[in-house]
């Protein structure tokens, strides 16, 4: 029971002041002027007034609310360092049990503990960092302000959000994860690029941060620093923690060129998972160069000028060698020309500037000498590539089979040659080889049916290497691809090709199947018969692997915190896998079928949870002073709680405390008037007229 005198005016304060004022001057008057009942009015007024007043006696019944307490434990990713999270659930089990123990010795004035928990939200793709003070905020924003107790954090002190909060109704201690004296070193890229010119360098910027204590720190070797691009070393260097340094790295190949950087891990060292950093740049070629010789003039000849030419980024260097075949007239083949075209320049001195060489029905008629067909050899041991499209000669005594060439060839002509119409087919390794995969789905085929017209000329030959993508009369063998040293070798074993781009009996996809030809020759990423790539598309990774050889069966996943996962791969169509994971951690993932391997960001690569990995309290000391909490370091052991009176100190050595706030709710309210109107104006009446009296006599 809570008892108070409250007034109700029945009238506006203003004017009872103006007439007391009145009456206190008219009383005052009446004394100076020795009036014997001065004292009699007086009281007569204040009769008055107290009526006016109508003061009642407010009673109220009241019931005491617990104290809440919240105890907010961190179980972001920085949590997973170490013993963090062994120490965050032995610290909240302290508390809840404590503040038990604190309600038992004092159950008049109870404590209800309230335990928010905070995760990384929207999952491993999102990257706020640790959202803790607004857990808190939100958690706070449901009760009434005059109950909160306090808070508790259970923490490692990264909080990403510190600048929202500033104050609190009661006093914040946070109790940290982690040990004093932790350092950690992170990698970091500041800069890379997102394009590069194939055969062309790149540089880009990078730098090693050290926190920790200056003394630890000044006793760390250097940092030294290794890269790989598309897995395979490409360099390491010392740098000095704090300098941003920059590399160059050269772009092999067309399309992503996955570039990963690993940090030698210090011994000691907080986490392991910023020590890592990569990113892609996509190899783009300035100019494809083509050169294509053309053996005589022939109805497929254009067909290969305007596949070419219609593409803007090919520079199409093309020679015909005009020479009838019938001609004897003793005319040296240097003589054939108005001006002396560049044989030696282009075979010999600039041959490795071409992106591929193409030999359109050729044949040796001492044009070329052997050297310079044995420097083309060369040059697709060295990473270049040739596509021959055979004509009838490729089977007699005038074939390029009979030059240094052949040591390359993957086919070997048996003489034979077929004039009779065949319909070009694909084979079962072709229908898993992205350069004909889903060709015989032209114009309405079906798989193994196509609906293309058929060619007339067919060059025997016999495979030597390589697969065979297309076969023609009898199963021979039609299109043969293969690769030699390092680059790639076609053979067409027809010349007839541009009988679909005429259109003869429904034509067929000539232009699609000579530009992937083209394009396959030329290394494009897009049609590389082995390839592992992934897509991620939030937290879901979805990885293909395109193969023509053995069913890849599962894939190996290892995840930035090192955990692995075994996904199994299902067929997508011929030559296609595809498995698909959902990832539950932010960072670089590492994919491996046993023979390829790539990796995949979920994410952003270097998470905000990790870019400073260190237990500090420092992001939350303005909120701990403003509370007048403080921070207690659980390797100390969880620390004592203790009730504090509202306003004081809640935080000593070894002890948190949290405040008596002492709220209620009224259940039940008396009023009892105390100068009831009638009463107070009949007294004030009968003092009037005592007064009068008095003076009368």
């Amino acid at each position: 029971m809570n008892a108070a005198i409250a007034f109700d005016p029945a009238l506006s304060p203003l004017v009872l002041i103006l007439a007391g004022a009145v009456a206190l001057l008219l009383c005052v008057y009446a004394a100076l002027a020795r009036s014997p009942a001065w004292a009699l009015r007086a009281l007569g007024f204040g009769a008055l007034f107290l009526a006016l007043a109508n003061p009642s006696l407010v009673r109220e019944v009241r019931q005491g609310l617990t104290d809440i307490a919240f105890v907010v434990v961190d179980e972001s990713e920085s949590q997973s360092i170490g013993e963090r999270t062994a120490q965050a659930a032995e610290a909240e089990a302290a508390a809840l049990a404590a503040i038990e123990a604190l309600n038992a010795r004092d159950p008049e004035n109870p404590v209800e503990p309230r335990v928010v928990r905070v995760r990384n939200e929207g999952g491993p793709v999102a990257d706020p960092g640790t959202r803790l003070l607004s857990a808190l905020t939100a958690a706070a924003a449901e009760v009434p302000q005059d109950r909160i107790a306090g808070a508790l954090l259970v923490t490692d002190g990264q909080a990403h959000d510190a600048e929202l909060l500033e104050s609190f109704p009661g006093p914040v201690n946070a109790l940290l994860t982690g040990a004093r004296g932790e350092f950690d070193r992170r990698l970091h890229v500041s800069a890379a690029p997102a394009f590069g010119i194939v055969g062309e360098d790149v540089t880009f910027r990078f730098r090693v941060e050290d926190f920790g204590p200056e003394a630890r720190l000044a006793a760390l070797p250097a940092a030294r620093v290794s890269i790989t691009v598309d897995g395979a070393p490409a360099g390491e260097t010392a740098v000095a923690a704090g300098r941003e340094a920059s590399l160059t790295i050269p772009i092999t190949h067309g399309g992503a060129n996955i570039v990963e950087l690993a940090l030698e891990v210090a011994e000691g060292e907080a986490t392991e998972r910023n020590n890592r950093a990569a990113f892609t740049v996509n190899g783009v070629r300035d100019r494809l160069r083509v050169l294509l010789v053309s053996g005589e003039p022939h109805s497929g000849e254009r067909t290969w000028r305007n596949l070419l030419k219609a593409d803007p980024s090919v520079d199409l260097v093309h020679f015909t060698i005009l020479r009838p075949p019938t001609k004897q007239d003793g005319t040296p083949v240097f003589e054939l020309s108005l001006i002396a075209f560049p044989t030696r320049e282009l075979f010999l001195e600039k041959v490795d500037e071409f992106d591929l060489i193409i030999f359109d029905r050729y044949r040796r008629r001492g044009v070329l000498p052997s050297p310079y067909i044995a420097n083309i050899a060369r040059y697709v041991r060295d990473g270049g590539a040739v596509l021959i499209a055979a004509g009838p000669w490729f089977a007699g005594v005038e074939s390029l089979y009979r030059t240094p060439l052949a040591e390359i060839l993957p086919v070997a002509p048996t003489g034979g040659l077929i004039e009779a119409p065949y319909l070009p087919t694909v084979t079962e390794p072709g229908a898993r080889h992205p350069v004909t995969a889903g060709l015989d789905l032209f114009n309405g085929g079906a798989p193994g049916a196509p609906a293309w017209g058929r060619w007339m000329r067919q060059i025997e030959m016999e495979r030597l290497s390589g697969e065979v993508v297309m076969a023609g009369a009898d199963e021979r063998p039609l299109l043969v691809l293969d690769r030699v040293g390092e680059g790639r070798v076609a053979v067409l074993g027809s010349d007839h090709a541009w009988l679909w781009s005429r259109g003869y009996e429904g034509g067929g996809p000539q232009a699609e199947l000579l530009r992937r030809l083209a394009h396959w020759l030329m290394k494009e990423p897009e049609l590389e018969e082995e390839a592992l790539s992934a897509v991620a598309e939030g937290a879901r990774l979805t990885v293909t692997r395109r193969s023509v050889k053995e069913n890849p069966e599962r894939l190996e996943i290892v995840a930035p915190s090192g955990a692995r996962s075994v996904v199994p791969f299902e067929a997508a169509g011929p030559g296609l896998w595809r498995a698909v994971f959902e990832a539950e951690e932010q960072g670089l993932h590492l994919l491996s079928d046993g023979a390829l391997s790539s990796i995949a960001a979920i994410g952003p690569p270097a998470p905000v949870e990790f870019e400073r990995a260190v237990a500090s309290a420092e992001p939350l000391a303005a909120l701990l002073t403003a509370t007048r909490g403080g921070a207690h370091w659980l390797e100390d052991g969880p620390p004592d709680i203790r009730r504090v009176g509202e306003g004081r100190a809640a935080s000593g050595r070894g002890w948190a405390g949290l405040a008596r706030r002492e709220a209620y709710a009224v259940e039940d309210v008396r009023l009892t008037p105390l100068a009831p109107g009638w009463l107070m104006l009949l007294l004030s009446a009968g003092l009037m007229v005592a007064a009068w009296r008095v003076e009368g006599r």
